[in-house]
């Protein structure tokens, strides 16, 4: 599980955050309804790269099997 304070996170928080602070600015937004938003831009930016992690890991590497060469069929040559 990831941080929610983690650098990637708050740095797309705060991306994500930016049109709130502008509606802040502009009188669209009280000062409650902005705080309130900001915190819901962590949330989604949480979120946001929680699911970008878990895309872009790799699968595991599968582990070779232990069967022996003698077990395995003969190739023609």
């Amino acid at each position: 599980m990831i941080s929610p304070f983690r650098r990637d996170v708050v740095v797309t928080g705060f991306v994500l955050a930016i049109p709130v602070f502008l509606l802040g600015l502009r009188g669209d937004f009280s000062l409650d309804d902005v705080t309130v938003r900001l915190l819901w831009c962590l949330g989604a930016a949480w979120v946001a790269v929680g699911l970008l992690r878990w895309a872009t890991t790799p699968p595991p590497p599968t582990r070779p099997s232990r069967t022996a060469p003698e077990d395995q069929p003969a190739t023609p040559t």
